[in-house]
């Protein structure tokens, strides 16, 4: 039998399965670590959830968009241009790239080579430092909105 709703599962317990994957405190990687090879039912969206009408990803151009910096310090005009950019594109897509940001390629390796080295260290060192307190000035967790997402609830 292939589940394809959580409604299939009258036993189901979404609220306790939710806190059992939160305080393994290991994230995603920590199912592949332990080898979980099916997607946890916390994760499935209901058919409900999808637009039936939105379109399929073979007739859908995606592109990031790209905010340029060059000459925000200078020209208050500009600045707003590139703030209002900067509003819309985490508004539609959450994210975009940020060119002419002054910040050297050097310094900027460096950072991916710090969350990698992050990422890559054993799992009970990220334990300690795992947290859903958004007042600490480091806060590592898994679904920032895992008790309230549309994902995961």
């Amino acid at each position: 039998m292939v589940v394809t709703s959580r409604d299939e599962v009258p036993d189901y317990d979404r609220a306790r399965e939710l806190r059992a994957f939160d305080d393994t405190k290991a994230g995603v990687k920590g199912l592949v670590d332990a080898g979980v090879t099916e997607i946890p039912r916390i994760f499935y969206h209901p058919p409900d959830n999808f637009d039936k009408n939105s379109a399929t990803t073979s007739d859908t151009q995606f592109s990031i968009s790209v905010i340029d910096l060059e000459g925000i310090d200078k020209d208050v005009i500009k600045c707003k241009e590139i703030v209002e950019r900067v509003g819309e594109a985490s508004k539609i897509w959450g994210f975009f790239q940020v060119v002419n940001h002054g910040i050297p390629v050097s310094v900027l390796e460096e950072m991916k080579e710090g969350v990698r080295r992050f990422y890559e260290q054993d799992t009970e060192i990220k334990k300690e430092l795992y947290t859903r307190d958004r007042t600490r000035s480091m806060v590592y967790n898994s679904n920032f909105d895992l008790y309230s997402g549309a994902t995961t609830n």
